[in-house]
């Protein structure tokens, strides 16, 4: 009996332990941290895969085709795509009701894409833009989702390229999407239909329908609004049009030998495959994706490679202005924390609206006039002397009966009159 008592709870312990190892270790891997560095190691996996089965041939052939104008092109293309970028997120953040002028814009997206292609998993770059217009704006929220509603109107233009090029344009994937584009539809319509049955036997919260519908509200106000969409609509269009121009040209110079026609859908596939955060600074799934499809298409799975490393170095190139903004900021910082503590600026205080002050409050002298008196008259020129002097002041006229005796009345005290008596009125 003792013996059980005593191993009862050790066993009970190990139990729990190992029931709570595997909600640990789920958790730890759901963390943001986690994930970023899965991502990165999944897309060096990748690239090691390819350099191990095509060589290093393919790396160093794009490298060394690459030339002065073809970097001044990529700098022309970049330049192109990063304003209209710049110019989508400052409608978006203006839809918001954030300030966001255009040149702050450009530099912070030109930041972000060196910080994207830089640093592993792609998104960083996009992070800092985020917080930092925040913090400027003195609205952390907003500039947050300012951000992401910016980068899913990108999103949502590749995939409806996507869906207009794909099923249409001969690519190694053309059958497979006309196969998938039927399923993909019905299965969109049972997730709405999950969703709905599951909204209607939930009892409704009020703190999320109040989320959900200011998440909405927002989105249309950003997006979909009349003074927002027609630009969104433009520059998301002007943008995917340079992401596919720094394609054929990374294949031009590459040596594919393929015609627009049937670099558009490859360019397509190259693009989706790049919007997956499995990537180092954008290497990895973009490689594996081109070398894949140049070879389905008949053009070589080792060209495909290629095409994609000179694309990869083309867009690092696009994106250095972006050190540039970097290291003009880190200087400006500096120049600051070297200033002495007397001469440094206070920061700006936030925006307030400034109301008029009160008119004063008059109090009249002892001696002036009642508010709302006729002025004073002003000096008049004599006849006799011609000199002005000050005009009669008309007084009251007097009451009848001034100097008539104050009779009182029976039975009252007797009042002294204070004017003398006039014997011949009282006489009347």
């Amino acid at each position: 009996m003792s013996a059980r008592t005593v191993g009862a709870p050790p066993v009970r312990a190990s139990a729990r332990s190992a029931e709570g190892a595997p909600r640990g270790l789920l958790a730890r891997l759901g963390t943001r941290t986690a994930r970023t560095r899965l991502g990165t190691l999944a897309g060096a996996a990748v690239l090691a895969v390819l350099l191990w089965r095509l060589g290093t041939g393919a790396l160093l052939d794009g490298l060394r085709r690459i030339d002065g104008p073809t970097l001044l092109a990529a700098l022309g293309i970049g330049l192109v795509t990063t304003v209209f970028s710049a110019w989508r997120w400052a409608l978006v953040a203006r839809g918001l009701r954030i300030r966001l002028p255009l040149g702050p814009a450009v530099a912070g997206y030109y930041r972000a894409l060196f910080l994207n292609a830089a640093l592993p998993g792609g998104v960083l770059g996009d992070v800092h833009r985020a917080v930092r217009h925040g913090q400027d704006a003195g609205d952390l929220g907003r500039g947050v989702r300012a951000v992401v509603l910016e980068r899913t109107a990108g999103q949502l233009a590749l995939f409806a390229a996507g869906a207009a090029v794909l099923p249409t344009m001969p690519s190694p994937v053309r059958d497979g999407v006309r196969q998938a584009v039927p399923l993909a539809g019905l299965a969109a319509l049972g997730a709405c239909a999950v969703a709905l049955a599951l909204r209607m036997n939930r009892a409704p919260s009020r703190r999320g329908r109040a989320a959900v519908r200011g998440m909405l509200a927002e989105a249309r106000e950003g997006l979909f609004s009349r003074r927002s969409a027609p630009g969104v609509l433009v520059s998301s269009v002007v943008v995917l049009a340079g992401y596919v121009a720094m394609f054929v040209l990374a294949a031009d110079v590459a040596g594919a030998g393929a015609s627009v026609a049937e670099l558009l859908p490859l360019a397509v596939l190259a693009l989706l495959a790049m919007g997956l955060p499995l990537n180092v600074g954008g290497w990895g799934p973009r490689e594996g994706v081109t070398a894949w499809a140049f070879g389905a298409a008949g053009l070589g799975a080792g060209r495909g490679l290629t095409v994609a490393v000179v694309y990869g170095v083309l867009s690092l190139v696009a994106s250095l202005p972006g050190a540039v903004v970097l290291v003009a900021r880190w200087c400006a910082n500096l120049r600051a924390a070297s200033r002495p503590a007397g001469d440094r600026r206070p920061p700006a205080p936030p925006a307030t609206v400034v109301l008029p002050p009160p008119p004063p409050l008059r109090v009249p002298s002892p001696g002036a006039p009642p508010p709302g008196s006729p002025p004073a008259p002003g000096p008049v020129l004599t006849r006799r002397t011609g000199r002005a002097e000050a005009s009669p002041v008309r007084r009251p006229p007097r009451s009848a009966g001034r100097n008539t005796r104050r009779r009182n009345p029976p039975g009252s005290p007797a009042v002294s009159c204070p004017f003398p008596p006039n014997p011949v009125k009282d006489a009347r």
